[in-house]
């Protein structure tokens, strides 16, 4: 007789009649940093999935910026958004490849956790506050990259210091969803290539609901390989990497469609993030989180009790940057207004 429940065992065993062999089961993890009891219902996958969405960090996603600042209307995409989009696109491809559908939410779910708020342009004021201190040459390689914020803040963060303490297999999916590495994963190497599929369409999609651009300007070279909608292009380069990865060492596109996406996002940065009015606000964000920075950095005492460190420069430095990398727009701005703009001329 079947048991009347689902438990971590049934899924397991469902897990190697359903994925292909090639998938990440989850009963074959290479486990976490610290041992912890198996979970009777969940596998260690989908209890990763949960600690993610019911961490602090994974809820201010809700509140940082995509492309556009504060945008005058509720439909614009926030880094929440972004998310949650990646992480339906991932799940449809795994879906179909048969792999597993639960690692490769929990990556997607904890990709963007290491953004700073106001989007590329918090990363960029970062950056550069942090060459200013250390002198780094031009040229240098960033001190600052989000997927290793990341990854930071699901291992050393969350939960007052100890992070979420998360399998291997979704900390190497983190930290490899960008740069020039790969996952190790066949589910970490869908999540990489989702992220890219889910900012270039949404991302057109807010730049002609804010009329930056028209559907009719975007360049006929990729448009005629990838569709003329934004619904068509999605569809076309979902199926295209399930095609193209079906028998494939790894997960991949064809080339005509990765040629096609990768001229979009070319074009996009000319016309959308590189001009217009996702760039008119970003000067200001850019002097905010500098001008915090260098605050906190002279100011040590003003960060929350459980920021404060007695350690060496750099310490302080990496701490301030943590401060500052979690918090949301609104937050940093809020925080502006407190420390430099005078108590009668707030907002």
């Amino acid at each position: 007789m079947s048991s009347p429940i689902l438990t971590r065992e049934s899924y397991e065993a469902e897990e190697h009649l359903r994925l292909q062999p090639r998938a990440a089961f989850s009963a074959r993890t290479r486990g976490r940093e610290r041992a912890i009891d198996l979970d009777p219902l969940r596998t260690e996958y989908q209890r990763d999935r949960d600690r993610i969405i019911h961490c602090k960090a994974f809820r201010r996603l809700s509140h940082k910026t995509q492309v556009f600042l504060a945008p005058a209307g509720d439909h614009y995409r926030t880094r929440l958004t972004h998310t949650l989009e990646v992480a339906q696109i991932a799940r449809s491809i795994a879906r179909a490849l048969r792999l597993n559908e639960d690692l490769t939410e929990a990556i997607a779910l904890a990709h963007d956790l290491g953004h700073t708020p106001f989007g590329h342009i918090g990363e960029d004021a970062l950056n550069d506050a942090l060459a200013e201190m250390f002198g780094d040459p031009a040229g240098a390689p960033p001190r600052f990259r989000h997927n290793v914020q990341s990854l930071r803040i699901v291992e050393r963060l969350e939960y007052g210091g100890k992070g979420l303490n998360l399998t291997w297999e979704v900390r190497d999916g983190i930290s490899h969803h960008t740069g020039s590495g790969r996952a190790s994963t066949l589910e970490g190497q869908i999540v990489a290539t989702a992220d890219r599929i889910a900012y270039i369409n949404h991302d057109i999609d807010d730049a002609i609901r804010a009329g930056v651009i028209r559907e009719d300007e975007l360049p006929t070279g990729p448009t005629d390989v990838l569709g003329h909608n934004h619904a068509a292009r999605v569809t076309t380069m979902v199926n295209d990497m399930v095609a193209t990865s079906l028998d494939a060492p790894e997960i991949r596109m064809s080339k005509p469609v990765w040629d096609a996406m990768m001229d979009l996002r070319s074009w996009l940065f000319d016309a959308v993030y590189l001009g217009g009015e996702a760039k008119a606000e970003e000067p200001k964000a850019y002097r905010v989180v500098q001008a915090l920075f260098r605050h906190y950095l002279k100011n040590p005492d003003d960060l929350p009790d459980e920021y404060r460190v007695e350690s060496t420069e750099v310490d302080l430095a990496q701490t301030v940057t943590d401060y500052i990398a979690g918090m949301t727009d609104r937050f940093a701005i809020r925080s502006f207004q407190h420390l430099f703009v005078p108590r009668a001329w707030r907002v």
